[in-house]
């Protein structure tokens, strides 16, 4: 049996660990040539290790989701190894704690940490997608999930920066849908509290409270993002665009 991303070329940003190793793992497993990128070389070089060491073909791409020269690169170097990009998973982001903002109520959040999170989260995918669709417009299909968060559906103490990038997320997501269908799918992943480097700060903080309101009452494995994303960007959701996923649990049901 085939896998459902055969043949295809996935490109995956946030590469080098958390839900971006998983999924890209899992899109090599299932047949998919993938362009592993991220800002860590060392990072995506294992990563890219370990889908050659299952037997997968995989490039590493080093990139700064903030810098469009990068990003222009990223996509020119997918194109010139296997020819199209059929499939973008834009996963790469920061939270508050990576630019100093942790536990920060919204009017203390300095300049600095607020451009710099809008920057990659926000403007970053945005730069992503301008690639991204420039190329599945030539080629006359593609299929884009980006990913977004809880904190792109409602607000959250402490932040401000964050939820405001992933609010935008979910806005660019539901307008590239409209505008590219139906040759471009686009779609957006609002993943839960996963159990990656990323959370480790808030969950030391605030874990047990957080957990409570979870009524699976655990974190979510990456690999329960990554199969979200991997659904998504085959053909089994092929009449599937403009929606957001949450993959949290059944926190947002409360």
């Amino acid at each position: 049996m085939t896998g459902i991303l055969e043949g295809k070329t996935a490109l995956v940003t946030g590469a080098a660990r958390g839900i971006g190793r998983k999924a890209a793992l899992l899109f090599a497993r299932e047949g998919a040539r993938v362009v592993a990128a991220d800002i860590s070389a060392e990072g995506v070089a294992e990563t890219v290790d370990m889908i050659a060491a299952a037997g997968g073909a995989a490039i590493p791409i080093v990139a700064d989701m903030s810098k469009s020269e990068d990003i222009a690169d990223m996509v020119k170097s997918a194109i010139d190894t296997y020819g199209r990009l059929d499939c973008a998973f834009n996963n790469a982001g920061l939270t508050g704690s990576q630019v100093g903002a942790a536990g920060k109520l919204t009017a203390d959040w300095s300049e600095e940490a607020f451009d710099r999170i809008i920057q990659v989260n926000l403007k970053g995918v945005w730069l992503c997608m301008k690639a991204e669709l420039e190329q599945m417009t030539k080629q006359g299909t593609g299929v884009i999930v980006n990913t977004a968060s809880l904190a792109g559906l409602t607000g959250f103490r402490s932040t401000a920066g964050y939820t405001a990038s992933k609010h935008g997320v979910v806005g660019l997501t539901k307008t590239a849908a409209i505008e590219y269908a139906p040759a471009v799918r686009v779609n957006c992943i609002c993943p839960g509290f996963t159990d990656t480097d990323m959370l480790k700060d808030t969950m030391s903080r605030r874990g047990e409270e957080i957990l409570a309101r979870v009524p699976f009452g655990t974190m979510a494995d990456p690999h329960d993002i990554a199969e979200m994303a991997c659904w998504l960007l085959s053909e089994r959701a092929k009449y599937v665009t403009g929606s957001v996923f949450t993959v949290d649990g059944g926190y947002m049901a409360n």
